[in-house]
């Protein structure tokens, strides 16, 4: 399909096997093995999903190929056994820096690099509830499918990604299949690709990222819990911790 996806594919061991599946109402949750991956939740799915309830036992094999489907659950569930397969304590992500600081878990990214961005042009890739206010000195464009008040449709990247100088980039756009044009269209801004749907891969550089800022599972149950529960951004106030790694030349 996209030499990103294939290479995101072959980084994932097909031997697991799937222990627990939740398609929260915001995030989904996949444990493999005894680590957990996430992908953000599809705004909308069937009222019934014909596959319920047999998901769990399953190999990697069988569901990580779902990260291809165009059915907007599939993906979601597919980019989730994948980050549960990946994100394990033995991956890149134990080299990260954890970002600690007194605005909210899922702002911590973007309040780590304000300081750099003075001067810059810079595009967000979706909307995070309360940049606004933490960036109310900064200006900034939000490209978002869904829009929301000062959004900018996502349509826009083909305009403003090229100028950029800083992107940072929702890591649902694997799952929705947009991140490979959006990283064409940034090669010439340092991308910050973010969220607790990343991949901690350290081969993203090849693709032009720059950095990467995820999570690492502090609480397994809490996770659990907060997801089951329909939580959101509670995910980020105990059960996870958002970490960042540089990517070198």
């Amino acid at each position: 399909m996209n030499e990103l996806y294939d290479w995101l594919l072959a980084s994932a061991p097909h031997s697991g096997r799937v222990e627990h599946l939740c398609l929260g109402l915001n995030w989904t949750l996949a444990e493999v093995d005894g680590s957990q991956g996430f992908a953000f939740s599809p705004r909308q799915v069937p009222r019934t999903l014909d596959w319920s309830g047999t998901l769990a036992g399953q190999g990697n094999a069988a569901l990580l190929p779902w990260l291809l489907s165009w059915n907007d659950a599939e993906a979601a569930v597919g980019l989730a056994v994948l980050n549960a397969s990946v994100n394990t304590a033995a991956g890149c992500q134990c080299e990260a820096l954890a970002l600690r600081s007194e605005v909210p878990g899922h702002l911590q990214v973007f309040a780590h690099f304000r300081p750099r961005l003075a001067g810059q042009r810079v595009v967000v890739i979706g909307h995070y509830p309360g940049l606004e206010r933490l960036w109310q000195d900064q200006p900034y464009q939000c490209l978002e499918r869904h829009l929301q008040e000062g959004d900018l449709p996502d349509c826009a990247a083909e305009y403003l990604l090229p100028g950029a100088d800083w992107v940072f980039v929702s890591a649902s756009s694997i799952a929705n299949k947009t991140l490979p044009r959006l990283l064409e269209l940034s090669r010439q801004a340092q991308v910050v690709l973010m969220g607790p749907s990343l991949p901690w891969l350290d081969g993203w550089r090849r693709f032009g990222v720059d950095y990467l800022a995820g999570v690492r599972v502090l609480d397994p149950a809490g996770v659990r819990r907060v997801i089951a529960e329909g939580g959101g951004t509670r995910l980020f106030a105990g059960p996870v911790e958002y970490a960042l790694m540089a990517l070198g030349e």
